[in-house]
């Protein structure tokens, strides 16, 4: 807080103004959604478009992220986060005008809080299952499948890495939409 003095000798502390200025508030929220919004959906298309087929010892095998409820999860996931994240912008532009309420950008922080544990949950699955795909499970007797199926393992790891972004993305946005909220006055 800085402080300055009256003729009286009291001090008085006045606020400190926000760096963060109007504009940089509106355009932040706005590249940072868009940015997420096409991380997510590149992630869900990559996760979508993965599968590959091998012959192996005369049997056919397939990869495919269907065979996985944790991919399953994590693609849906990221349609939601996209959806959502567009749906956003209509609350960005309206929360847009110079003297808007402060509860409304909780109610905005509180849908990224939301985003960010929905993509941080399906993310973190998708990992373990992805981890366990490429180094297997000597304990429960499952074998690596990436030294056989390394097409399907390069698209899961890519949208695995666009699923990360999407994930810090929502949180840049949690946390400057809970820059903004804490200015409600109860």
């Amino acid at each position: 807080m800085e402080t300055e003095t009256n003729n009286s000798g009291v001090f008085k502390l006045r606020p400190i103004p926000s760096p963060i200025t109007h504009f940089s508030f509106t355009a932040s929220q706005i590249s940072l959604r868009a940015i997420a919004a096409a991380a997510s959906i590149a992630a869900a298309c990559l996760m979508l478009n993965s599968r590959q087929s091998k012959v192996l010892f005369g049997t056919n095998l397939d990869a495919r992220y269907t065979y996985s409820p944790a991919f399953k999860f994590f693609t849906m996931m990221n349609v939601v986060a996209c959806a959502f994240s567009v749906l956003s912008l209509l609350p960005v532009f309206i929360l847009g005008r110079k003297y808007s309420n402060s509860v409304n950008h909780f109610f905005l922080f509180l849908h990224d809080l939301m985003m960010v544990i929905l993509l941080a949950g399906g993310t973190g699955a998708a990992t373990a299952y992805a981890q366990t795909g490429k180094n297997g499970n000597s304990q429960a007797g499952w074998m690596p499948i990436c030294d056989n199926f390394g097409k399907f393992c390069h698209k899961v790891a890519s949208s695995l890495i666009l699923g990360y972004i999407a994930v810090f993305c929502f949180m840049v946005l949690a946390i400057i939409s809970a820059n903004k909220a804490r200015q409600i006055h109860v």
